[in-house]
């Protein structure tokens, strides 16, 4: 089977945005449907993928009364794990309505911004916390906090730079009510 769409999991969350993903050790994951990821698999892998030979969840034609599928999602408007899945249920709305081809766009996009955050105000501790953000809001929103955290730390160090970001980021999830921790 051909995966079209190696960087978005089989369930709907973008991997593009996953901290394992942007790890520079050994340990860094290669995407969901990566060779390796394939084999250790997941319900979800195992299940569409492996079973049915197709790439994503809502592609199954017994999706909307899959029970393993609804309580993935149930339970990720309340928790997370490794990975934020604060917006899964928005990304599985966005491609129902919008598409595959433009939600992964809109995930490069995200992942580019993110990148500039890793690159440019990571002290070396706040890899997830620019996940999440990267994750939870907007991307107007993401590009306009980069550019006033750069001007706001002109001359500064990694960590006032980090510390900068993380200033903005806060002031902004308080007002906007985002939750920029992991809900365990």
């Amino acid at each position: 089977m051909e995966i079209e769409y190696p960087e978005i999991g089989v369930c709907g969350l973008s991997c593009r945005l996953c901290p394992s993903y942007h790890s520079k050790t050994d340990s860094r994951c290669a995407r969901c449907k990566s060779e390796g990821r394939m084999k250790v698999g997941c319900p979800f892998i195992t299940c569409a993928v492996k079973k049915r030979e197709i790439e994503f969840c809502w592609q199954c034609p017994g999706h909307k009364n899959c029970e393993r599928w609804r309580e993935h999602r149930k339970r990720g408007r309340s928790h997370d794990s490794f990975v934020c899945y604060q917006r899964l249920e928005d990304n599985i709305a966005f491609i129902e309505c919008q598409g595959v081809s433009d939600f992964a766009e809109a995930q490069k996009e995200r992942e580019h911004l993110l990148a500039a955050m890793l690159a440019e105000f990571n002290e070396g501790r706040s890899k997830s916390f620019y996940c999440i953000v990267a994750t939870v809001m907007d991307i107007q929103e993401m590009t306009q906090v980069i550019a006033q955290a750069r001007n706001d730390s002109v001359g500064k160090d990694i960590r006032g730079k980090s510390k900068t970001l993380h200033l903005i980021l806060n002031k902004i999830a308080e007002e906007r009510k985002y939750n920029l921790k992991l809900r365990k």
